[in-house]
């Protein structure tokens, strides 16, 4: 669990999916705009006779003050958009020893834009990261989508961004791991990349509290900086013949926004799956028996290679002056 212990601590531990009687999900598909509303609670057929008070007659009146999961399907990744913080609250990736061959596109053609499918009110914009002193942060990477143009320019979107350090993380040691986890399909012809922000505490020196304190960048400020982001990466039908078939090889990562020095250990950020799934309030793979993970580094070195990017590959359209 390398330095990371102090934050998750414990071990992975079984977990079953129960949904409780009465209640209900809600969805919305941010392409359709469609939302399906719960049930009316049963609770409230259960509300004494003589109570002067009506509660629940509210959802009748006005609606329900409904949690908005603005999910978006595109053609490498799938993401969950959190409108509180305007950031990715994960996105799911697929890559393919295919995909990873191909290469039918150019960075230097996509641009950064916005969400136009968000409403205005919840929408990151790109005014809110001029001048912030932060990148902003692909968290399914512009270089995982080579196989076309299109699927390359998705990436940037900023329902695909959040506030990454520059220089140390998002353009070095972060960027390394990237690499490190597209290099898993020379190992697995079928790899899920799981990837999104936290906001974990840290404690008051001097005492035994914690607290979560992070930047928020924007005009007004309404983007909110991760203090740290995770990445689930899971290997799917190994190429070697050495490896087992059953199940898939996991493996999960805490990396803090900040710079990292490229000789730290990428296993000194490995946690238990668990750990990031408590942080995040996702439970990831609620379908995956317990009997059928693996651990990915056991299978494979988890290391980085460093890399010199060639800035001049690196660059994009610049944003605009904020009007």
């Amino acid at each position: 669990m390398g330095i990371w212990s102090h934050l998750f601590g414990g071990k992975d531990t079984p977990s079953d999916t129960v949904t409780p009687k009465g209640s209900s999900t809600v969805k919305s598909t941010s392409s359709s705009n469609k939302i399906v509303a719960p049930q009316t609670p049963v609770e409230s057929e259960r509300r004494i006779d003589t109570s002067p008070v009506n509660p629940a007659e509210y959802f009748k009146l006005y609606g329900y003050p409904i949690p908005i999961h603005d999910l978006e399907t595109r053609s490498e990744f799938v993401s969950c958009y959190d409108r509180r913080f305007k950031s990715p609250n994960w996105v799911i990736e697929h890559l393919t020893t295919q995909s990873r061959d191909i290469n039918n596109a150019n960075r230097k053609n996509s641009f950064f834009k916005e969400d136009t499918v968000i409403p205005e009110m919840f929408r990151a914009r790109l005014q809110d990261y001029f001048r912030s002193g932060y990148d902003r942060g692909h968290q399914a990477p512009a270089a995982n989508a080579k196989f076309s143009q299109t699927a390359m320019d998705e990436t940037f979107y900023l329902t695909n961004i959040a506030p990454q350090v520059g220089a140390g993380f998002n353009r070095d040691y972060w960027a390394h791991f990237e690499r490190f986890s597209r290099n898993l399909t020379k190992t697995y012809s079928s790899v899920r990349v799981i990837t999104g922000p936290l906001f974990l505490p840290k404690q008051i020196p001097g005492t035994n509290k914690s607290v979560v304190t992070y930047e928020v960048i924007g005009n007004p400020p309404t983007i909110a900086v991760p203090t740290h982001f995770f990445k689930i990466l899971i290997g799917e039908s190994p190429i070697s013949p050495k490896l087992p078939k059953n199940g898939v090889a996991i493996g999960a990562f805490v990396l803090p926004n900040d710079v990292i020095d490229n000789r730290v250990p990428l296993e000194s950020f490995q946690v238990p799956l668990d750990a990031i799934e408590r942080s995040a309030g996702v439970e990831f793979m609620p379908k995956l028996p317990q009997n059928s993970r693996r651990e990915l580094c056991k299978e494979v070195t988890c290391a980085i290679e460093v890399v010199e990017f060639i800035e001049g590959v690196r660059q994009v359209k610049q944003l605009p002056p904020p009007k």
